[in-house]
């Protein structure tokens, strides 16, 4: 969850000191519990509590990827609320939902609900709602213009960088990979691009430019 101040050390402290005993604990601290352990003082206290208090509207991205699901790591967990959007969507979700979220496959699909058909987690995430803790996804929804679709970026474009063009294919439900292979899609190229040009063209992938790609996406070329 990205909490300032809660390394490893200070989560062993709090659970030595009985203050903690699972991840939803953390959210009914006060500055009191904390303040008196050992090399936690009032001010250190009170950055950890407001560190605390911050994080509970990272959103459902975060809190999945917080959660310690097993295969899912933090990229998985932004598709997963990307198209699920909230945290009662994930508890309806079945295998065939899941499995046909981009890049989440069998092992992951199951392991997911395993994980939200336990009681256990049920409870924890009541809590955790009840905390005050944002369980909708805060980022764009994406949409489906790209689905299942792969791009490669090389070279400079003539109008965005390469990281806004990133952004623009993901959110559209795009996927961008960092080598051709024969699984890309197309390559987008701009001026000066090197060897994932010439492999494109070796292993036959179509090669677009800038402007077509705002015109997949049902957008207008910047002037």
């Amino acid at each position: 969850m990205n909490i300032d101040g809660l390394g490893p050390q200070v989560v062993e402290l709090l659970l030595s000191a009985g203050k903690i005993k699972d991840i939803a604990d953390l959210y009914e601290l006060r500055t009191e519990d904390i303040s008196g352990l050992e090399r936690m003082g009032q001010k250190s206290a009170e950055n950890l509590i407001s560190a605390i208090e911050e994080s509970k509207s990272r959103g459902l991205e975060r809190l999945l990827y917080a959660l310690g699901i097993r295969q899912v790591g933090e990229v998985a967990a932004e598709e997963i609320a990307g198209q699920l959007r909230t945290l009662d969507a994930l508890f309806a979700a079945s295998y065939e939902d899941f499995v046909n979220i981009n890049d989440i496959g069998d092992i992951t699909a199951t392991a997911l609900v395993e994980f939200f058909a336990d009681e256990n987690t049920k409870r924890l995430c009541e809590r955790l709602v009840n905390l005050g803790v944002k369980t909708e996804a805060v980022g764009t929804e994406k949409g489906v213009l790209l689905e299942g679709i792969t791009f490669v970026l090389t070279g400079t474009l003539p109008t965005m960088t390469r990281d806004e063009a990133s952004a623009i294919i993901k959110e559209n439900g795009g996927k961008v990979s960092g080598s051709v292979s024969k699984k890309t899609s197309f390559v987008l190229a701009g001026e000066e691009a090197g060897s994932k040009l010439t492999k494109a063209n070796e292993l036959g992938i179509p090669v677009i430019d800038e402007a077509a790609l705002l015109k997949m996406c049902g957008l207008e070329p910047k002037a």
